[in-house]
Parts: structure tokens; sequence; C-alpha cells
């Protein structure tokens, strides 16, 4: 085994004996639970201990709620009366503090999940330039909203009002970015929120959190440690919480939705699963087909909602296709995440390698083989991606979302093949769809745009830019995440009206012009 750089080496254990609630740090003194990396710092193979965290339960969780709830003040808190502008200095304050955390959290990113180095990087300055897209539309929204409308005698001065209590749950393989991708919009809409960071990623947070306690109001961002149904589902149970963000699984969305006793006033902004296709066209130009079906199938290793789960090829292109796609496949190089020019890296939940070794004996079970020399190959924290073919609808590669290095092909002669699939599959996020003729794609983009929600032209299914919109059909999705889009789905339309009449417009006018309110204003944020 190589040796580890200086600068990733882990020195000291992180002892995480701090969590955030009602604007204090607070000592935590119970039970801790270890976390472990699936990476080896030692030459004979052993999980490595990063540290702890504690293991919190209801007591805490209601702590954290009373918390956001006393923030809140039924709509008559600080935060969320507080004029636009001085949320916005709020949310630039702490940005401009995690950005002197890169480091740290980079490192963390590696040893928790591991993601390469450039992937951690990417994730980590993708997220600081979220947070300052977001306060720019933020601007924007207000802007637009600093004037007065009049329709049939009536004025009205409609802004975007929050919601109330968030509780915030994200997942692990981007446990910075999309989690945050949830948080920053709901917190800087005027919002309170409960956070419990996922189980993989979670002590990267832990250098953030002085950042959250000095840039906000108390009670405005609370951070709890521990088991979802420890902490979740006792929140959950009261009723209190307005919304529910998470990006995560449907079973985990459905389980906490059923707790909640008043479901009719739940909001809801859900990321869940996929399992997006790929579709090779007959005429697909092979060379980019493959460097954007290895990137779709295995950037992360698969680990992502976003990856190419099913790649269907035409039967005129599948030889040729899978002779040079499992020879790339097998020429990923493997490794450590801050080792040069890695594509796969190991795998931070301990028991996926069994996992998808249970996917490859099931498909070979029921007549798949696999096609890559290197396929199914175990490490001690791996298993080498496995091109199966021919998979058809009986295999569980086929129904499941893998969420890791395993690949099924499916062979097809007509196109109404794949679209009959998506049309019966569960999830609808998106596709890759690979060809030239116009004739042939013009009515396939017509109907895949009604099947999912984004259409990747020659190009591998992805999140990302994050002004785009990013939501599903069906069970991947509900609310749309993008810079503009998570403003909305985190607050409400509101507004004041009044009859055009003397003593109105007097009052109207003497408002703007005491600017006492924070609401009832013009003013132009630069």
């Amino acid at each position: 085994m190589k040796s580890i750089p200086e600068e990733f080496q882990i020195t000291e254990l992180i002892e995480q004996k701090k969590y955030l609630v009602n604007g204090e740090l607070k000592a935590w003194s119970g039970n801790t639970t270890e976390v472990f990396s699936s990476i080896s710092s030692t030459e004979a193979y052993k999980p490595t201990l990063l540290g702890s965290i504690p293991d919190m339960g209801e007591p805490e969780a209601m702590a954290a709620l009373d918390g956001a709830l006393a923030a809140y003040g039924k709509g008559q808190g600080v935060w969320p009366t507080m004029h636009v502008k001085d949320r916005i200095e709020c949310m630039e304050n702490f940005v401009r503090k995690m950005e002197t955390k890169r480091n740290e959290v980079v490192k963390l990113l590696m040893w928790e999940i591991g993601k390469s180095l450039p992937d951690s990087q990417k994730e980590f300055d993708r997220t600081v330039e979220y947070i300052y897209d977001t306060i720019e539309e933020y601007k924007e929204l207000d802007r637009n909203s600093a004037k007065f409308q009049k329709h049939d005698g009536v004025y009205a001065h409609i802004k975007r009002g929050p919601l109330g209590v968030v509780l915030c749950l994200g997942p692990y393989n981007y446990p910075l970015n999309e989690t945050f991708a949830l948080l920053i919009p709901a917190i800087i809409m005027g919002n309170t929120t409960i956070f419990k960071p996922a189980k993989h990623g979670v002590l990267l947070i832990t250098p953030l959190l002085e950042a959250f306690q000095s840039c906000f109001p108390k009670g405005v961002v609370n951070i709890l440690f521990g088991r979802g149904r420890a902490v979740a589902a006792p929140i959950m149970q009261t009723g209190k919480v307005d919304v529910l963000a998470l990006i995560g699984n449907s079973k985990s969305a459905n389980a906490l939705q059923e707790q909640h006793p008043k479901s009719n006033r739940l909001r809801l902004v859900l990321g869940l699963e996929a399992k997006n296709p790929a579709i090779i066209l007959p005429d697909a130009d092979l060379d980019l087909t493959i460097d954007e079906c290895i990137a779709g199938t295995l950037s992360f290793n698969g680990q992502r909602c976003t990856a190419l789960k099913v790649i269907y090829v035409h039967e005129q292109v599948r030889d040729e296709f899978m002779k040079r796609f499992t020879k790339r496949v097998d020429s990923l190089k493997f490794g450590n995440p801050w080792d040069d020019g890695v594509k796969l890296t190991p795998l931070p939940e301990p028991g996926k390698p069994a996992y998808i070794q249970e996917l490859i004996d099931d498909a070979l079970e029921k007549g798949a083989k696999v096609k890559n020399k290197k396929g199914g190959q175990h490490f001690d924290n791996y298993i080498w991606p496995a091109v199966l073919y021919p998979v058809n609808k009986e295999m569980r590669v086929y129904q499941e979302e893998q969420f890791g290095p395993i690949i099924p092909v499916v062979s097809f002669s007509d196109i109404e093949e794949p679209l009959n699939d998506m049309a019966e599959s569960n999830y609808g996020q998106q596709v890759s769809l690979f060809g030239k003729d116009v004739y042939t794609l013009s009515p396939l983009i017509d109907t895949l745009v009604n099947l999912v929600c984004r259409v990747n032209l020659n190009s591998s299914c992805q999140r990302g830019p994050d002004v785009y919109p990013f939501t599903g059909r069906k069970d991947s999705a509900q609310a749309t995440l993008s810079v503009h889009d998570a403003l909305r789905s985190f607050s409400i339309r509101t507004f004041v009206a009044f009859k055009d009449n003397e003593l109105n417009n007097e009052t109207i006018q003497q408002l703007l012009e005491a600017k006492l309110s924070n609401f009832v204003s013009t003013d132009y944020i630069l």
C-alpha cells in the first residue's frame, strides 16, 4: 500500500462532543457512536477509526424542536420578520467562515465517503458557489417584489414568506452539497431548521458548527447527531414540523411522513431514488457515447441518484459497444481518494460489496453473464464494476436502484421497448439519449420529456449546473431544487392588499416613508 500523503493523514481522532441547539454549542456526555472509514491506514487491511459522534435520542430532538419553534415564534420571531438584507448579511458571514474550513472538509470527504480528491474539492467549491448564487437569486427575487400591483381597484404588495420549521436530512453521497442545497435556501427564506447529517459524511459537518452558531440568531439552525429513527421520528410525531426536506430514498420519506399527525399541513421537498437509463441508438457516436456512459455509470462508483443505472443499446451497435465499453471499465484505476488519476475508490458502506455480489449472483442465475474480465473481483473495501448482459426484468439488478458499481445492459430492436419500460418504471428523473438523426430524435424527445424531467442529449445524466431545475416524476422527487426554484420550494407567496382610497394610500405612503416595516418596503437591494 502506498503511504498516505502527510496532509491527508489522520493524526488525531475527532471526538465530536458538541451539538448546536437554540444558539448554544452544548456539551455531550452521553453514549457515542464510533465513525470508521473503509479506507485502511495500515499495511494489513483494517478500517480506520476517524472519531465518534453523539448517539442522541428524543430529549435532544425535542430540545432542538423547541429551539426552532421559539426562533420562528409563530412567524413573529427575529429571523422570519428580519429584513431581507439582514438575512443576506448573516448568510454572507457564514459562507466566508465556511470557506476557511475547505481543507478540513475536503479531507473528511475523502476519508468518510471515499470521494476522490478532485471530486471532494469540487463538492466543496460547488457548495460555496451555490450559496453565493442563492444570495444573488434572493436579491433578485426581492428586487422583483419591491413594487405594488393594482387590479380592479385593489393594490397588492406581493412577496414570498417562510413556511415555518424545516426538518432537513441529507444524503451520504453528497453530504455537503446536497444537504446544503436543502438547508441554505430554507434558512435564507426565513424558516428555522433542524438538521441531522447523514450516517456517512457526518464528521465533515463538525468544522462548520461554530460558523452556524455565530452567524445566525439562536434557534435558526439546530444540528443533531444520531440515528434518524431516534431523533427525526419523535420530531415528526409532534406535528410541529412544517416542511420535511429530505434527499434519500422513498422508504425513509414515506416512513417519516407517516409519523406526522397532520400530513395535509406538511410540505415536502424530496430528492429520491432514480433508475436513469441510457438509450443508445444505431447512429450514436460510440466514442462520445462510451465516454459519457463511463462517467454516467461509474462517477463516484455509481453512488449518485443521477447515475446511469441501466443501459439500453440497439442490437445493431450492441457488440461493438460492449467490446469497447467493457475494456474501458476494466482499464479504470482503483485506489485511495488522494491517488493521482484514480477513478474508482473504496465504498463507504461496509455491506455494499456483499450487496453488489448478491445482485451479480441473482443475475447470473437468471441468464446474465459478466462481460468484463475484472467484473465482480473483490477487494477488502471494494468490488470491481460488473457489466451484466443480457439483463431482463426478472433480475433484481433491473428492479432495484443499485447505487453502486454494477452496470446492467439491455439490448433492444424496437425503440418502444425502452420507452415502455420507462413508462412502467416507478422512477422518472432523467434519461441519456445517444444519437444523431433529427427525424428519429424529435419524436423521441417529445415523448421522453413526459416520462422524465431532464433529457440529456448525447450527455450523461447529472444534477448541475445548479441553476437548472433538479426534480423528478413519480417516486423520484417532490418539489424542484435549483438556485431559482429552491427559494420558492421553501416559501409561500404572501401579500398586503388594500383598496384604492385616500386613507389607504396615505397610510401606505407613511409606512414606506417611515421604513418601520420589513415587509412593506420598496427598498432596492444592490
